[in-house]
């Protein structure tokens, strides 16, 4: 048969496909925005005849439904990294949380250590070749159709084409399921005054040439604000969005000094508002690549210059950084922090950058803290941190002795509580020598 039969004679329902859905399976849908609403959605209505069908997914940016109580014991959600519609299942005990670095997800599926039984993904309607793309979920895309018993795609006129690692044959999917509907979307996020400071703060460390690595949030656009005056930067992360696109039009992005993959933005996945879907959309500056390649640390590192810009909840008085949790409570996860902070750290003219307000809940706790709440798991060990950035300055931690990483942290810590974490510090070392 050729690809036009090979997808006509594999055409379906949502309710058909999911009937291969069976008690205990493990469903790895696509990454972010990418998740497919609509089959979702019918799986969900043969919640009385399943039990223990386990949901795995990375950041949950959508409306999660099979987090809620109804659906407890029926569908477990196991997350990688927790979104505001999946937290309080996860912290509750319904569902499940894996810690594991992002680039680790694809040996994992690949070795069975976590298992896909139905790959659910998001595409593009077949081009002339009978390729679907697969649009903004490159991440572990392709491993989860490779590994999974059965895999369904919903095809949908709304997923962009985007260049890359992104194409699959017809002939490699199970059913296809033609649904049209809007992608999950991230509304643009303001910066605030104090972001803005930061960003200025992180701007003055990033140079004519730089590879950068960043997320969304207010920092990350706040940073932005003051790149416009840096020539020839270039781009490796992990997540396309937005904040990134006045920056390529205006030509400050343009990757001409990139050391690998020169003249492409390279990212794993892509998530943001409909205009980011709009501009990526058959856009050859664009490379989708997966997951344990563009968080790789040995291909990170192949950046020259290359800047890494992460942030944190908490950071202690010897650096290290919590990311992920609120004491012992789960909030995020590890997602690609440790990643790439080690790979900036081993580039030529790297630098690991941390960025975090100095204080939450309006002024009235630090996020500068002489130590963690006992349970408190952290995410980055102190000798994988260099800079800390905050509103009040820049902490240079790199090869410097406890002593002196606290008294540079102090420095960048809100003043009203600097004297309480010199004391808090002093008590600490005068502990160790009892």
């Amino acid at each position: 048969m050729d690809w036009k039969q090979i997808y006509q004679s594999r055409l379906t329902t949502a309710e058909e496909a999911v009937k291969e859905v069976k008690s205990g399976d493990a469903i790895i849908p696509s990454h972010a925005a990418a998740e497919p609403k609509h089959i979702i959605n019918a799986l969900l209505s043969r919640k009385d005849e399943l039990e223990g069908v386990e949901i795995w997914q990375g950041l949950n940016i959508g409306d999660a439904p099979y987090a809620r109580p109804e659906y407890a014991g029926h569908f477990i959600n196991v997350s990688f990294f927790l979104g505001k519609n999946n937290r309080k299942c996860i912290q509750s005990g319904q569902g499940e949380f894996v810690p594991i670095h992002f680039y680790a997800q694809p040996r994992a599926i690949r070795e069975g250590r976590i298992k896909c039984d139905v790959a659910m993904i998001s595409c593009t309607p077949p081009d002339e070749n009978g390729y679907v793309n697969m649009g903004t979920s490159c991440d572990q895309t392709r491993v989860c159709i490779e590994k999974a018993r059965v895999s369904i795609a919903q095809v949908n006129k709304n997923v962009p084409r985007v260049c890359g690692d992104t194409l699959i044959h017809v002939s490699e999917i199970d059913h296809f399921v033609e649904y049209d509907e809007d992608l999950y979307e991230i509304p643009l996020i303001e910066s605030d005054p104090i972001s803005e400071k930061i960003g200025s703060n992180i701007a003055g460390l990033i140079k004519d040439g730089d590879t950068l690595q960043m997320g969304q949030g207010k920092i990350p656009n706040a940073i932005l604000k003051f790149l416009a005056d840096k020539r020839d930067l270039g781009i490796h992360t992990e997540v396309f969005s937005d904040n990134l696109i006045p920056l390529i039009q205006s030509g400050v992005v343009n990757g001409s000094r990139k050391t690998i993959n020169k003249g492409k933005i390279v990212a794993t996945f892509i998530q943001g508002t409909k205009d980011v879907y709009r501009f990526v959309n058959n856009n050859n500056m664009i490379c989708l690549k997966p997951v344990d390649y563009t968080n790789d640390v040995g291909v990170i590192a192949q950046n020259d210059n290359m800047v890494a810009i992460n942030s944190a909840l908490e950071v202690d008085l010897m650096g290290q950084v919590v990311a992920d949790s609120i004491g012992h409570k789960t909030f995020s996860g590890v997602g690609g922090q440790l990643d790439f902070l080690r790979g900036a750290e081993q580039s030529k003219n790297g630098r690991p950058i941390i960025a975090l307000p100095a204080t939450a809940k309006n002024g009235t706790v630090s996020r500068i803290v002489a130590g963690f709440k006992p349970g408190t798991p952290v995410t980055t060990t102190r000798q994988d941190v260099h800079y800390v950035v905050t509103e009040y300055g820049v902490a240079y931690l790199y090869g410097r002795p406890i002593r002196e990483r606290a008294r540079l942290l102090i420095e960048i810590a809100a003043p009203q509580f600097r004297a309480q974490l010199e004391e808090d510090f002093f008590n600490y070392y005068r502990s160790m020598a009892d």
